[in-house]
């Protein structure tokens, strides 16, 4: 009897649903409260004043339409929005899983420290490493080698911008502390002392292959290269008072070979001077370290917006021999997800020049790639409240990732408003001849203004477009 009984209940349950559902199907439409129309985004534009031009485009994923859009078949210089498709696409060609693997290997009597393109490889990892091969009771060898063939070797991975900023390195496939050393200078019993150290968390060794000395020049720095050894020269005028930056390394497989050197000798292992190899011979692993998997890295590249991770996830996605042929191979990747319309791409990045996309292109990848592959889970919420502080309204939930180069500033992601939808977005601003006239400078007059106000721009953009309910 129980059972008959509960039987029959859940069949008197399911009616009543029936009705309910068709007691709600009868609701005239107009009870509901009719959605308000899109801002005029044009309008904001005008009124913010900002120089220059500025291209948008709101699309609804559901839907498949663009529900509002202005300049947004104009081609603009990406900047670091171009980092979403390099993530996308890596995660196609790669998968969410995939590890970069450092490897120590020994052939003969020669002890090879051989890189995976790790782009986050850093001085406490290779101490972890050095720890694993003493522990493996490893003996010292006649030769010691480093082996940077994983990935193309690359000298500047932008060369327009100057030779001495930190995001221009060169790369390989054996990368450490994102191919940066630390340069901190102060003045100490009458003299300048100066050092560069290759700066992680917990360990900091010295640098010895490369150096720096201060100089009588109008550059703020000069490099040459000179028997394996990086020489620096920076402008007395510049280091007139105590400081620290970040300086780009030219030659990374000697970098992280003398790096490897000093910990292991702190571990008591004794490696000789290390030497570049540009072919792998037949050797025995007997020490390795994997990287976090693809997913991890790929949500710090996308937060930190870090141009080194960028073009070594490209080119491990398209096994491509160099940055130019490898854009064009995700250019054509995307093509086949039906997204190549507005795309020129010329590196992964956004640091290229050469590389353009349209405001509409970018808003339809991200409904479409972009919402299949969970991008919006891997960008940064709220990005403009580092410069803008938080949104007081808090009418817009956002997600999105911005480009930032001298007068061009970009913002493309996702934005919810308080009906819950969630709509796609691109909003690309320049001035060109000012862009133009200051292309590989740091900090230009004028360009912290600039910026400042086309964030303010972006902002009240996804205000009025989260509070339409449309």
């Amino acid at each position: 009897m129980t059972g008959c009984s509960s039987r029959r209940g859940l069949l008197a349950g399911i009616a009543a649903l029936c009705l309910a559902r068709t007691a709600r199907a009868e609701t005239p439409q107009a009870a509901r409260p009719p959605a308000r129309p899109l801002p005029d985004a044009a309008q904001l534009i005008r009124a913010s004043g900002l120089a220059g031009t500025t291209g948008y485009a709101l699309v609804d994923p559901l839907q498949g339409r663009i529900m509002a859009e202005g300049g947004a078949a104009m081609p603009f210089s990406p900047a670091s929005t171009m980092k979403a498709i390099t993530a996308l696409y890596a995660l196609d060609r790669l998968g969410q899983t995939h590890r970069f693997r450092t490897r120590v290997l020994r052939a003969d009597d020669m002890l090879i420290l051989a890189g995976g393109g790790d782009p986050i490889l850093s001085s406490d990892d290779l101490d972890r490493l050095a720890a694993d091969l003493v522990a493996a009771g490893a003996a010292t060898p006649a030769r010691f080698a480093v082996w940077g063939g994983a990935l193309p070797q690359i000298e500047e991975i932008a060369p327009p911008q100057a030779d001495w900023l930190a995001y221009n390195p060169a790369l390989s496939g054996m990368i450490l502390n994102f191919n940066r050393v630390y340069l901190n200078w102060r003045r100490a019993d009458g003299r300048m002392q100066m050092s560069l150290k290759a700066r992680a968390e917990r360990h900091s060794p010295r640098a010895y292959t490369i150096t720096v000395a201060p100089g009588d020049q109008p550059d703020l720095f000069s490099y040459r290269s000179e028997d394996g050894i990086e020489a620096w020269t920076v402008s007395r005028a510049a280091i007139a008072q105590p400081g620290s930056r970040w300086l780009p390394v030219r030659k990374p497989e000697l970098y992280a070979g003398d790096v490897f050197q000093t910990l292991c000798r702190a571990r008591g292992l004794v490696l000789p001077r290390p030497d570049t190899i540009r072919m792998l011979p037949v050797a025995e692993e007997v020490a390795a370290l994997d990287s976090p998997p693809l997913i991890t890295i790929l949500r710090d590249m996308l937060y930190y917006s870090t141009n080194l991770t960028a073009e070594v996830v490209g080119l491990q996605a398209s096994g491509a021999p160099d940055t130019a042929s490898s854009a064009r191979a995700m250019q054509d990747w995307l093509a086949t997800k039906g997204q190549g319309a507005g795309f020129q791409l010329r590196d992964h990045s956004g640091l290229s020049d050469d590389s353009r996309v349209t405001a509409r292109g970018m808003a339809l990848m991200l409904a479409g790639p972009g919402l299949a592959a969970g991008l919006p889970e891997l960008l940064k919420t709220d990005p403009l409240a580092e410069d803008l502080g938080l949104d007081p309204d808090r009418s817009a939930q956002v997600a999105a990732k911005t480009g930032t180069l001298n007068f061009v500033s970009n913002l493309a992601g996702y934005v919810t408003g308080a009906d819950g939808n969630r709509r796609c977005f691109a909003i690309l601003s320049v001035d060109p001849a000012r862009h133009e006239a200051t292309s590989g400078q740091e900090q230009p007059a004028g360009v912290r203004a600039w910026t400042r106000d086309a964030k303010r721009l972006q902002r009240q953009m996804l205000q009025a477009w989260a509070g339409s309910g449309g």
